[in-house]
């Protein structure tokens, strides 16, 4: 099956998994405790049954729950996510706007994620047994073991309360300028105008909490990459290579290392889902302004149609990331591409 194929196939897959995930989100929020009408209305406005059936009555919540759920999924077919009843701003606005800087996070921890896991286990295979080989293994699993909140709040005492080396909260100096938005990222929009203090300071911001969310990642990488490329390393295919004579860096790279990537290339698909639905502990130490901030204060205000549309947010950043891994484990493996 050519690629073409078996894009279509998955993006089918794709709508009715949507669907679903659509559905399950919808009627598990209605069973919640808690209703919007406390959370919004004051006592003295809650003593007054008019008052309290107008509520219901902007928002909907006295139809019948087939009808709401109809509205609901013709109204996420029209790409409308409804409107905050915390903020009054429709939802769609809301996460467009807090969306940027949560990727903006997640691309740069997956970045430090897949360079350092990598290159941590391909070291680890290669040195296999040595004094390095258990370091890099002892790091791997602090990595995965190190809870993240404890983690960021270690790393800001140490290194912004203590040493002074990162920066403060946020995404930017308060001295600092933010750029001119064109994609919301503060580091290619300052590349884009031209302002490279603002590239700069944007970066510094980045570091801290990128490694933070990054070290369980690619604690995960590193383990994956080691184990595949060890088990790579013992075919038969490569001791070929390497009584032609092959030097050890060709037999990695060349051989080696596209053999084993799709089991690093599925941890690090799943690794950047994870970042950009699971922020939210880490962007409120950090006071990150992104998606994690704006699901933390919808929870508080049990402010449902936001809570709906975060999920979908987060069920469509999987869905598009696990199409991506199938289409690349089709372009890097032909036996992939033909058993589809």
């Amino acid at each position: 099956m050519n690629i073409t194929k078996l894009l279509i196939r998955r993006l089918l897959y794709l709508v009715v998994l949507l669907l679903g995930v659509a559905t399950c989100v919808f009627f598990i929020s209605k069973m919640v405790p808690g209703d919007a009408v406390s959370a919004y209305l004051s006592p003295r406005s809650l003593a007054n049954p008019d008052i309290v059936n107008a509520f219901k009555d902007k928002w909907g919540l006295n139809d019948p729950i087939w009808v709401q759920y109809s509205r609901y999924i013709i109204n996420l077919i029209q790409l409308d996510l409804g409107i905050s009843i915390r903020t009054g701003n429709p939802v769609m606005e809301e996460l467009i706007r807090y969306f940027p800087a949560t990727l903006e996070l997640a691309f740069f921890s997956i970045l430090f994620s897949a360079f350092f896991g990598i290159l941590f286990g391909i070291i680890s295979a290669t040195k296999r047994n040595s004094l390095i080989d258990q370091a890099l293994r002892a790091l791997s699993v602090t990595g995965v073991s190190i809870p993240s909140f404890w983690f960021a709040i270690i790393m800001l005492f140490i290194f912004y309360s203590t040493l002074g080396w990162a920066p403060g909260l946020g995404r930017l100096n308060i001295r600092t300028i933010a750029p001119l938005q064109v994609t919301g990222s503060y580091v290619l929009d300052g590349l884009i105008a031209g302002d490279f203090d603002a590239v700069k300071d944007a970066l510094a911001h980045l570091i801290l909490p990128s490694i933070v969310l990054g070290s369980f990642t690619m604690g995960l990488i590193t383990r994956t990459t080691r184990s595949s490329l060890l088990e790579t390393l013992s075919t038969d295919y490569i001791r070929t290579a390497k009584a032609k004579g092959l030097g050890p860096t060709a037999v990695i790279v060349v051989h080696a290392l596209g053999n084993a990537a799709i089991p690093v290339l599925t941890v690090i698909g799943v690794g950047f889902g994870n970042l950009l639905g699971g922020m939210v502990v880490v962007e409120k130490i950090f006071a990150w302004p992104g998606v994690g901030q704006f699901a933390y204060q919808s929870v508080l205000g049990l402010d449902f149609p936001a809570i709906i549309g975060v999920s979908m947010l987060i069920a469509v950043n999987y869905a598009i990331i696990n199409l991506i891994i199938d289409i690349m484990y089709g372009v890097i493996d032909p036996r992939v591409r033909e058993s589809q």
